[in-house]
């Protein structure tokens, strides 16, 4: 079995036992796996994997299934991790960043933080010439930014999605 007792311990996540758990690792692992593989790795029969895989995605467990893709074989080389504190914090100001920012397509993810910045963004683009236009054009379009501070990746360690458990 994938699960140890001592791991289900450090998990608040009392409706889940450990089929669930290792349903959920697996899906991480290969969201391609079809009902009948995942059953054979749990030592289910196929019908019960299928019921607890709709119940898991039908209580948010599981929010969707989506495909990893390569930014670099798509033209998206350069990753960039843009640090923005805010001019002004109220509840609309706030709401109005957040609204604009998820509209711009470079911006893959984004950050409520603490510390000496309000957010962090993270943004794909070609080149560094794409990134200077993002932050003239795009970013500079965004109301009430204060600074913005890039830090520009020049090397993957480790890219993961996995939620650990």
């Amino acid at each position: 079995m994938f699960w140890n007792c001592t791991l289900l311990e450090n998990l608040s996540m009392e409706n889940l036992d450990l089929t669930d758990l290792a349903l959920l690792k697996l899906l991480q692992e290969n969201s391609n796996y079809t009902t009948k593989e995942i059953a054979a790795r749990v030592n289910l029969s196929p019908t019960p994997v299928y019921e607890r895989l709709r119940k898991l995605e039908k209580e948010g467990y599981i929010m969707k299934y989506v495909a990893l893709l390569d930014a670099e074989k798509l033209g998206k080389e350069l990753i960039v991790f843009c640090n923005i504190t805010l001019k002004q914090h109220t509840k609309a100001i706030g709401n109005k960043f957040v609204t604009d920012i998820i509209a711009l397509a470079e911006v893959t993810e984004c950050y409520n933080i603490s510390g000496d910045y309000d957010f962090m963004l993270k943004v794909l683009v070609k080149n560094m010439k794409d990134y200077q236009d993002f932050v003239i054009n795009s970013l500079g379009s965004v109301e009430n930014i204060g600074s913005a501070h890039s830090t520009f990746v020049i090397g993957t360690i480790k890219q993961t999605y996995m939620v650990p458990m």
